[in-house]
């Protein structure tokens, strides 16, 4: 029996994401009057909180898990539709729906990578779900791997707690999706180091649904992704107290890292339930193996029948307007490529940031479309930036803060205190084009005006860094 169309709305936002709330939120705000549907797969969805504008870029917020209800009642007029989406020319759903739409936003996010797919003893961690997943795993685990190298896995080795982890990475430093080797030198004494008592736990309230949809790792429809702060609130502790470690390479007596990737996980009969074989020889048992290798762009519902351009990486192209190749329809957050002639200071990086950027400036543009406005690139991708933790530290990323694309025009300087500070400022041709701040520097405003005013800070020379120069005065 054909699908009946239930109802057409002015505005369609698929994904229950930070970058789709966000979406919602916006269209409200320029379209008061706004017809808006909201399509989820599950009954909550991640609402930003605590939002502060730190300087003209970065930005600092919480991200809330809340049923969707909340999200109606602050906006009347808005309508929910859990259901996962199956496919796209109208959009329609896994339960029969078919909903039009004079303007469509795909913000659907992204599903992890798995090392092997199907496989019961390997799992990724995405949504709320899947972390309470590993939760209920890790409480049983006397050792578990964790393969990757970016923010998933650098937090996770952090947290974790009464058991033994071994680190999998295929890079020479930790984190080097967001640090270089001096950084990671700086904070790699924070894993061996006694954690500071938690100023207090994390009052949110946390939803779950009775269902599942995660199988044996594997990633049917995946929630919304998580927050900066997934891993307060609940208790990654595994089994027992860690005795000293009996692997061999740079270990402590919580963790080995090990800086190979593994071949494949193999199931074995030997003392623990799965093997796992790295590059460099050796293999290690272990209860549980996490798979933070990243992402990848969730498409596949809206591809068959469309014809949507790709990007290299998978992600829906869109232009400077959020606009994917299809008609009226855009997308926002991880599920898209930004494929627009950049700022030479901006890139793309799927992060809670971005998504929520992506997510406002989509919103903007879907409602200057049927008001019949102008719309410019809004300001937030003229300058890279992003604040989040790691390892208990404050983070702060800007612009080309790893040199990404400079070759060897550049120059570095660095200073260093150790467990207080590490700032890392990247010059170009005696201009600043990139910092990372780690710690409470305090430095943020200024270097963003000093990347974003290009002033030529040749005569400067080392100076620049020296501590007991006050620089925010000096330049402000």
């Amino acid at each position: 029996m054909a699908a009946k169309r239930e109802k057409s709305f002015q505005f369609v936002v698929i994904g229950g994401g930070i970058a789709g709330v966000t979406c919602v939120e916006e269209l409200f705000t320029q379209v008061p009057s706004a017809d808006v549907a909201l399509v989820t797969a599950g009954p909550h969805i991640k609402a930003v909180t605590n939002f502060r504008q730190v300087s003209r870029t970065v930005e600092e917020f919480d991200v809330e898990e809340r049923p969707s209800r909340v999200l109606q009642e602050k906006f009347p007029a808005l309508t929910v539709i859990h259901s996962a989406v199956k496919a796209l020319h109208s959009v329609e759903t896994e339960d029969g729906g078919v909903f039009g739409y004079e303007k469509l936003c795909i913000c659907s996010g992204g599903r992890p990578k798995l090392l092997i797919q199907d496989n019961p003893y390997v799992v990724g961690i995405r949504d709320t779900d899947s972390a309470q997943e590993f939760q209920k795993r890790l409480s049983k685990a006397r050792r578990i791997v964790v393969v990757g190298n970016g923010g998933i896995a650098l937090e996770l080795v952090y947290e974790v707690e009464g058991c033994e982890v071994i680190w999998a990475v295929k890079d020479k430093a930790v984190g080097n999706t967001f640090f270089d080797a001096g950084a990671a030198q700086f904070l790699i004494p924070s894993l061996e180091a006694a954690k500071p008592q938690e100023a207090a736990l994390c009052k949110r309230p946390r939803y779950t649904t009775e269902e599942n949809s995660h199988k044996h790792g594997g990633w049917t429809n995946p929630g919304s992704a998580l927050g900066p702060d997934w891993h307060q609130g609940i208790v990654l502790r595994g089994a027992e107290q860690v005795r000293q470690s009996d692997t061999s390479g740079e270990c402590g007596s919580c963790y080995a890292l090990h800086t190979h990737l593994p071949l494949f996980p193999v199931s074995s009969v030997g003392s623990w339930p799965v093997y796992i074989q790295l590059t460099n020889g050796k293999a290690f048992g272990c209860d549980v193996i996490v798979s933070a290798i990243g992402v990848v762009p969730n498409t596949h519902p809206f591809l068959p029948g469309n014809s949507f351009a790709l990007a290299e990486d998978g992600g829906l192209q869109v232009n400077d307007h959020m606009l994917t190749s299809e008609p009226d329809v855009y997308a926002a957050g991880d599920v898209c490529t930004a494929c627009w002639e950049a700022s030479p200071l901006w890139h793309q990086m799927r992060l809670w940031t971005q998504a929520r950027q992506m997510g406002c400036y989509a919103a903007r543009c879907m409602a200057a479309g049927v008001l019949s406005k102008a719309v410019e690139l809004d300001f937030c991708f003229e300058l890279f930036s992003h604040q989040t933790r790691f390892f208990n530290y404050k983070v702060v990323l800007l612009g080309k803060f790893n040199a990404q694309g400079l070759g060897s025009d550049h120059e570095l300087l660095v200073r260093c205190t150790k467990g207080r500070e590490y700032v890392k400022v990247v010059l170009s041709g005696g201009r600043m084009v990139g910092a990372v701040l780690i710690g409470e520097t305090d430095l943020e405003e200024t270097f963003e005006n000093l990347i974003l005013n290009q002033m030529d800070l040749t005569p400067y020379g080392e100076e620049l860094l020296n501590p007991n120069i006050d620089i925010e005065d000096y330049f402000d």
